[in-house]
This record gives structure tokens, C-alpha cells and sequence, in this order.
């Protein structure tokens, strides 16, 4: 894979989704062999760059879903960016009790939580979605014409049931929280990633990217990782020694510390997507 934008990690398993993928990929962090993809999503995308950016679903997020109707052992889901109106369609993945999917995906249309979304935002982005508690939390990235980083919160159980049930009916937000990343050269960060923790602050992570929309690519000329208090509050920002495109994190407690690993997006389809790893103070 070589576009990944969202990690989860459970045991030594680490799922990625990618923003040009069809597929969930799953590898080992125990082990060095090749992983393996899961379909999410019926169809082929074509090779040529532009054409397969245009048709993509460009799934940006992944979230663990704690167990509920029809999924004892919870689930994964899977989150379009809403960017453009092909791009609002989700995937859940039932879990069993070790952490490994069991069956099939079933396809999600995420228009009643994202469509919403669309008077609140100039341009819609989401990137990270995680479970805190009894919320649902994504993470709305900016640009720079538009930096417009923000979290929005929903209840998760009206979120499920809504979409399982594939009910029309809108659903809006309970809170949104905006905030500023900084910039670096006239470039804000930007937020790419989140993993909740078990207090219900987030650690995060975001890219100073230079461009002026949700739809083009531009240089990355920082990177980030942070942590965000569970009342919205910005308590810690560390910036990378390398501009990797940081796009995926997976948190795990260790002490006073946080182990981390970072999954990356090159904007090259002939460059694979880097494994990182990290550790913060908490």
C-alpha cells in the first residue's frame, strides 16, 4: 500500500486503510512478511493517477467500534473524507473476540452524518474518526485557504443505529470544537489522523501540506503529533525531525509515555507507505 491514511492496532495486528484503495490492508507488527487486503468495496480503480483520484473513495479514517447490535465483539469502520460527493461511503467490519475480522463488510452511506457537515465546513475533509466513550469523534482538516481543523461530536449510538438501519434522516452534530494547529512557513497543520485514549483524550497527528483545497496534493513541508485534551483542548504539540506525511496513528500507554506508530502517505503510488514508530510524554 502506498496511500495510507488511517491505522488501528489491535495486539501485534495493524489494520490500514488507504485513500486510493478498494481494500482494508492487514499486517503484523511481529513480523516482517508481506500483509494481505481485504475488499471493501466492489469494482476496480484505473491505474492513471488523475482518473483514479477522481473515482477513489478516499477513505481517510478507520475507528474502532465498541460491541453492539449484531457485533459482540465490535467492529471497524471505515470513513470517506467527504470531499466530493463520491466520497461519503463507509465500511463496517465485524471483529471476532481475538480482534480479527469475521465476515463480510457491509457497505455504509455516510451522507446523513457527513451531509450535514456541509454549512459548517467551506470544504469538507474528514480524516480521523475515533470512539471516546459514548461519542463518535471526526476530525475535519483544513487547508490553507481554509484552516478549519476541527472535531465534531456525535452520539455513537445514534450514529450506529442510524447508519446500520440505513436511515435518511439527518444526523447533527452535538459539539464542534475548532481549533489552531499553528503554522510553519505560512502553512497551518493540519490534522491527518486521531486515536482516542483510555481517559478520553486524543493523541493526534497532522501535516503542514501546501495546498489551498481538499482535492490537490501539495508539498509537505512539516509534521506533527499531539495530544488534545477530552474538553477539546490543545495540551501538547511535538513536531517530527522529517516531514514524513504522517496519516494514520495508533496509540498505546506505556507508563508516563505513549508508544506510537504512524503510518504514511507519499502522494506516489510507487512509494510504499512507511511503518514509523515514536513515543511522547503524556
Amino acid at each position: 500500500m502506498s496511500a495510507a491514511s488511517g491505522l488501528v492496532c489491535i495486539g501485534s495486528t495493524a489494520y490500514v486503510v488507504a485513500d486510493d484503495e478498494l481494500h482494508l490492508g492487514v499486517f503484523s507488527t511481529a513480523s516482517p512478511e508481506p500483509g494481505s487486503l481485504i475488499r471493501l468495496f466492489d469494482g476496480a480503480l484505473p491505474d492513471a493517477k488523475a482518473e483514479r483520484k477522481r473515482r477513489k473513495p478516499d477513505l481517510e479514517a478507520l475507528a474502532l467500534v465498541p460491541a453492539f447490535r449484531g457485533f459482540p465483539h465490535g467492529a471497524l469502520m471505515a470513513f470517506g473524507s467527504g470531499s466530493r460527493q463520491n466520497r461519503c461511503l463507509g465500511a463496517l467490519l465485524g471483529l471476532d473476540a481475538g480482534g480479527a475480522v469475521s465476515g463480510p463488510p457491509h457497505q455504509l452511506d455516510l451522507a446523513p452524518i457527513l451531509g450535514p457537515l456541509g454549512g459548517a465546513f467551506a470544504e469538507l475533509n474528514i480524516e480521523g474518526a475515533v470512539v471516546a466513550g459514548d461519542e463518535l469523534r471526526l476530525f475535519q482538516r483544513g487547508n490553507k485557504r481554509h484552516a478549519e481543523n476541527a472535531i465534531v461530536h456525535y452520539p455513537l449510538s445514534q450514529v450506529m443505529d442510524g447508519l446500520w438501519q440505513a436511515r435518511p434522516d439527518a444526523i447533527e452534530p452535538s459539539a464542534i470544537d475548532r481549533l489552531n494547529l499553528g503554522l510553519i512557513d505560512g502553512v497551518p497543520f493540519c490534522f491527518t489522523d486521531a486515536a482516542a485514549l483510555p481517559n478520553g483524550d486524543m493523541v493526534f497527528c497532522a501535516v503542514a501540506e501546501d495546498t489551498e483545497d481538499a482535492y490537490r496534493d501539495g508539498a509537505c513541508i512539516g509534521a506533527a503529533v499531539g495530544i488534545i485534551g477530552n474538553a477539546g483542548h490543545l495540551l501538547s504539540l511535538k513536531r517530527l525531525d522529517r516531514p514524513y506525511k504522517v496519516e494514520g496513528i495508533s496509540a498505546q500507554p506505556d507508563g508516563d509515555r505513549l508508544n506510537l506508530l504512524l503510518v504514511t502517505d507519499a502522494d506516489d503510488p510507487a512509494i510504499p507507505a512507511l511503518l514509523l514508530s515514536t513515543s511522547i510524554a503524556r
